[in-house]
């Protein structure tokens, strides 16, 4: 796309985005997963992938680096992706947050010496992270089916809108990619990064999944629980949190689960204890 036209399009959503939010209603989560046998083998074939080689990289990462250093990469990469929060801000015909964002965007940028450090925080100016799935949210396109995608991992029929509309018009990263070219492809290096900045900062939370009977379900339903959350800005009605956890569906049975939790707590191995130290004579 010719780099004129594509200013004119970002120029011009907002403005579209404005028209269609008149009188718009946020589109309630579905709980069926309708493709889980599908799902079940990109999960497994993810997983592979991890433990062969991406989390042994983010565990090298992890060695190399001090928590200093990580939080200061991290408050980087979260600062340099607010333009994606700002746009659909926008696009949520919310101006006020925009505002915020854009106000955050720029603080940490010159006061905190290109984003390693987050002065905004400390002078009150807040977090409010989105994205172009809940923006489709706000604009009430239904959620769709739970998806779980190659190399990508959890999504469903909306959410994965945003892989490309965030990730072509409004991440700077991707900007920074498309318009520089080196030798070795280091114009990647910053999304590489990235991705490895997530996956260490997800190491500490590996024992809640190893602790999941069913770590898909688990993954699944803590995605679900993150964008609800991220979509009513951290408030979701009653209604909406019990449809999601499968309360109002017929073929729901709470006594079902929770024998298979038990009878997979039953088939945990039991820790091994140390054996009983000799007497020597």
């Amino acid at each position: 796309m010719p780099s004129a036209l594509r200013s004119l399009l970002l120029r011009s959503l907002p403005l579209v985005a404005l028209a269609l939010l008149t009188g718009c209603t946020i589109a309630k989560p579905r709980t069926d997963d309708p493709y889980e046998k599908m799902n079940r083998k990109v999960y497994a074939f993810n997983d592979s992938l991890d433990k062969a080689v991406i989390r042994p990289v983010a565990v090298g990462y992890r060695k190399v680096t001090t928590p200093g250093i990580r939080r200061g990469v991290s408050d980087f990469f979260t600062n340099i992706r607010m333009p994606i929060s700002v746009a659909n801000d926008l696009l949520q015909a919310r101006p006020k947050d925009a505002v915020v964002g854009s106000g955050r965007f720029l603080v940490n940028l010159t006061l905190g010496i290109g984003g390693f450090f987050d002065p905004a925080t400390q002078l009150g100016i807040p977090l409010n992270e989105t994205d172009f799935g809940v923006t489709l949210a706000q604009w009430g396109v239904p959620d769709g089916p739970y998806l779980v995608l190659p190399f990508m991992g959890p999504t469903t029929g909306r959410d994965v809108w945003r892989l490309p509309v965030d990730g072509y018009f409004f991440d700077p990263m991707s900007y920074f990619a498309r318009n520089n070219h080196y030798e070795y492809g280091q114009e990647y290096l910053p999304q590489v990064l990235y991705l490895v900045t997530l996956r260490s900062s997800a190491v500490d939370a590996e024992s809640f999944l190893n602790s999941a009977f069913d770590p898909y379900a688990f993954i699944r339903d803590a995605y679900r629980q993150q964008r609800i959350y991220m979509i009513y800005e951290g408030n979701p009605p009653t209604d909406v949190i019990e449809q999601m956890q499968g309360l109002k569906d017929q073929n729901f049975d709470p006594d079902k689960l929770l024998e298979e939790q038990q009878n997979w707590e039953n088939k945990k191995p039991a820790p091994a204890q140390n054996p009983p130290p000799e007497h020597k004579d």
